[in-house]
C-alpha cells in the first residue's frame, strides 16, 4: 500500500515540472534594431523618434542613423520613425525571444506628401492704380491645397528710394499701411509660404500714390502722446491722410501754395524750431536752429509766411524775426517796448507791409492785438487791449479790411491758463468795430484758432469743451447763412486748421 501512495505523489511531481517548463518557453524578450535614412539621397538621419506599438521604450537615433530597443517583449509591432519636416514611416516587426529584429526606414521630405500653397492673386491696388490717399489695405487671393497654415510675405518697395519693407502676415489676405509717401511709385509682390515647400510667388504690381487737390486743409491730431499733422479735404468728410510722424511732436501748420510747402512747429530736447516740407510730408527742412521760436506757451504761439513765400516771421519771446524760407537769414524785425511777448503773427495775401500780432505778458493776459507797419516798425491800428481773459488766433484776410479772432468773454485769470468762454469775433477796418459771430457753440465749449476761407466766405476753426482733456473738432461757420442749418463739422478729433486753394 504504501508503494502504490509513493508512486502517486511521484508522479504529479513530475508532471507539475513538466508543466512549469513548458510555460516559461512561451515567455521572452528580444531586441529590434535598425537605420534610418532619408529616402532621395540615402544619408542617416539623426535624432529620429523610435516608438513602437504596441508601446515599449522610445529611443532616437544616433548620428549614423542607427537605433537600438533593447529588452522589448517578444510579439509583433509597428514601429514609428518621427522627424520634424519629414513624413512620419511605419514598419511592421516580430520580435523574437532572444533574437534581434531589423527593421529600415526611408524617410520621405513632408513636402513629398504636401502641396505648395496656390499662387496669390493682387486684387488691390490694380497694376497701373492712382492712389489718392497715404493709407492703403493691399488685397489679395491665395489659400492652402491641404491644412497647413499660410504665412503671407508683402514686399513693399518704394520707387523713389528704392528702399523696401516686409511684413508677414499670417492666414489673412488683407493688410493695411499707413502714412505712404504721395507723389510716389509703388511696387509691391506677396509670397505664400507653408514653412514645408518652397514660397509661392505673385506677379509684381505697381501703383502710383498722388496729391489730390481736394486736400486743401491741414490739421493736427494727438496720437500716441504727440501732436501729429494730418491733411483732409473740406469736400469729403473722413477723407484725410497724415503727414507727419506719431514718434515726433508737430503743430501748427501752415500752408504756402506760392511755393508749394507747409511749415509747422516741431518740438524736440525741449526746443521748438520751424521746419518746412512738401505738402506729403517730404523733403523736411529745418528752417530755424540759433534762434528758436519761444514765448509764453508754445502751444499757443503762432508764425506766418511772407506774401510770396520768401520768408516767415516768428516770435521768440518779446521779438519777431524773419527767416528765409531755405533755412538762414534771421533778421530781428520788431521789438516790444514793454517787454510783453510776441505769441501771434499772421499776414495778408496782397500786402507785404502790414502784419497783425498778439502780445501777452508772461501769464497769457494782458492780450494786446494791433496791425504793424514793417517798414516804419510803428503800431497802425490797435484791435483790442485792456481787455481781461485770453484771446488770440489771429487771422488777417487777403486785403486786411478784416481780422478774425477769438476771447475768452468770461474774463478769467487763472494760474492754469484755463479758458471757458472763448468765442470768435470780426473785426472790420473799414467801421472799427468788433462782432460777436453767432455760431452754434453751447455753454460750455470754447472756439478756438479761427482762419478764413480761401473765398473768405465762411471760418474754419477748432470747437472744444472747457474741461480739461476734451477732445476737439474742426467746424466751419458760413458767413450770411440764412438756411438756419447748424455750423457744419469738417474734422473730428482735429485742432489748429490751415485752409489754403
Amino acid at each position: 500500500m504504501r508503494n502504490i501512495i509513493y508512486i502517486y505523489i511521484l508522479f504529479i511531481g513530475i508532471f507539475s515540472i513538466g508543466c512549469s517548463e513548458d510555460t516559461i518557453s512561451e515567455i521572452g524578450t528580444g531586441k529590434l534594431a535598425g537605420t534610418v535614412v532619408e529616402q532621395s539621397s540615402n544619408i542617416p538621419l539623426a535624432n529620429v523618434k523610435i516608438s513602437t506599438n504596441p508601446a515599449s521604450s522610445t529611443t532616437f537615433s544616433d548620428d549614423e542613423g542607427n537605433f537600438q530597443l533593447d529588452e522589448i517583449s517578444s510579439g509583433s509591432y509597428s514601429v514609428q520613425a518621427e522627424l520634424e519636416g519629414y513624413a512620419t514611416a511605419f514598419e511592421a516587426a516580430a520580435v523574437t525571444v532572444g533574437g534581434i529584429s531589423n527593421v529600415v526606414f526611408e524617410l520621405k521630405t513632408a513636402s513629398d506628401n504636401n502641396k505648395s500653397p496656390l499662387t496669390p492673386n493682387l486684387l488691390y491696388p490694380e497694376d497701373g492704380d492712382i492712389i489718392f490717399t497715404s493709407d492703403i489695405e493691399f488685397v489679395w487671393s491665395s489659400a492652402s491645397s491641404d491644412n497647413d497654415d499660410i504665412s503671407y510675405i508683402l514686399q513693399l518697395r518704394n520707387g523713389r528710394t528704392n528702399s523696401s519693407e516686409i511684413y508677414t502676415i499670417v492666414n489673412d489676405t488683407t493688410f493695411s499701411v499707413s502714412n505712404l509717401e504721395l507723389g510716389t511709385s509703388y511696387f509691391w509682390q506677396i509670397a505664400a509660404d507653408d514653412s514645408i515647400n518652397d514660397k509661392v510667388q505673385s506677379s509684381i504690381s505697381q501703383f502710383q500714390t498722388d496729391l489730390n487737390e481736394d486736400f486743401n486743409f491741414l490739421f493736427t491730431r494727438l496720437q500716441d502722446g504727440n501732436s501729429v499733422i494730418y491733411a483732409g479735404s473740406s469736400k469729403d468728410f473722413g477723407v484725410e491722410f497724415q503727414v507727419t510722424s506719431s514718434s515726433t511732436n508737430s503743430y501748427r501748420p501752415r500752408k504756402n501754395l506760392d511755393v508749394n510747402k507747409m511749415a509747422f512747429l516741431r518740438t524736440s530736447g525741449g526746443v521748438t524750431n520751424i521746419f518746412t516740407a512738401n505738402l506729403d510730408g517730404t523733403d523736411l527742412k529745418q528752417i530755424t536752429s540759433s534762434i528758436p521760436v519761444n514765448g509764453f506757451r508754445l502751444d499757443e504761439i503762432d508764425f506766418a509766411w511772407a506774401v510770396n513765400g520768401s520768408k516767415i516771421y516768428y516770435p521768440s519771446f518779446d521779438k519777431l524775426y524773419s527767416v528765409d524760407a531755405t533755412g538762414g537769414g534771421t533778421r530781428l524785425i520788431y521789438q516790444t517796448t514793454d517787454g510783453s511777448f510776441i505769441t501771434e503773427v499772421s499776414t495778408t495775401d496782397f500786402n507785404n507791409n502790414v502784419i497783425a500780432l498778439k502780445t501777452n505778458n508772461s501769464s497769457g493776459y494782458g492780450v494786446k492785438i494791433f496791425t504793424l507797419n514793417l517798414n516804419t516798425k510803428t503800431i497802425e491800428r490797435t484791435i483790442l487791449e485792456n481787455v481781461n481773459g485770453a484771446a488770440g488766433g489771429l487771422g488777417l484776410n487777403a486785403n486786411a479790411s478784416q481780422l478774425i479772432y477769438s476771447r475768452d468773454i468770461s474774463g478769467s485769470e487763472n494760474d492754469q491758463y484755463r479758458i471757458f468762454q472763448s468765442r470768435l469775433f470780426l473785426y472790420d477796418f473799414n467801421t472799427g468795430l468788433s462782432t460777436q459771430l453767432e455760431t452754434d457753440v453751447a455753454l460750455g465749449e470754447n472756439e478756438l484758432d479761427p482762419i478764413f476761407s480761401p473765398s473768405e466766405g465762411s471760418i474754419a476753426f477748432t470747437r472744444v469743451k472747457n474741461n480739461i482733456g476734451a477732445t476737439p473738432s474742426i467746424y466751419n461757420y458760413i458767413f450770411n447763412d440764412n438756411s438756419g442749418d447748424d455750423d457744419q463739422l469738417l474734422f473730428l478729433n482735429a485742432a489748429m486748421p490751415d485752409w489754403e486753394e
